[in-house]
């Protein structure tokens, strides 16, 4: 556990400019993702008003087979539309907390209430060093234990 007092999200989330493709700039190693590189996801409306969820990565290297996994998520909190339930594997679904993000959605914090699992996501697949130490710090001013961060590699 990378972090044992989860915050609760910093600010509410407008779900249109959440949308769209994102790229894993860093993450907590999770068994479903060893060895990915090259990690993006993509969230899109369903017409049902669920979010289809499809994340992509490479195996071993930016370069390794393509894997990717389709699934759906739902706001849980309507007031700030910060947490989700996402779900992969038919009817289990598993936390998905938007901890924090820019004003201009540019870069998002996304974790979970049991501290093991953290992602830092970013618009841009190699978003300027300026942009990673604030996340860093912001990663850090959360609670969380950057040294367990494994920074992933994109082409």
């Amino acid at each position: 556990m990378g972090n044992s007092a989860i915050p609760e999200p910093a600010k509410s989330v407008d779900l249109n400019r959440y949308l769209g493709r994102w790229y894993e700039i860093g993450r907590y190693e999770a068994k479903f993702q060893k060895d990915c590189e090259a990690v993006s996801a993509d969230y899109s409306l369903n017409e049902n008003g669920t979010i289809k969820v499809i994340n992509t990565c490479r195996k071993n290297s930016v370069d390794g087979k393509l894997t990717t996994a389709t699934g759906k998520a739902k706001i849980v909190d309507s007031v700030s539309g910060a947490k989700l339930k996402v779900s992969f594997f038919g009817p289990f679904y598993g936390d998905y907390w938007v901890l924090d993000h820019g004003d201009d959605y540019q870069w998002s914090i996304v974790g979970e209430p049991s501290g093991r699992y953290l992602w830092i996501l970013s618009r841009d697949p190699r978003p300027p060093e300026a942009v990673k130490t604030m996340l860093r710090r912001r990663v850090e001013e959360l609670g969380y234990d950057w040294s367990l961060v494994r920074e992933t590699r994109h082409q």
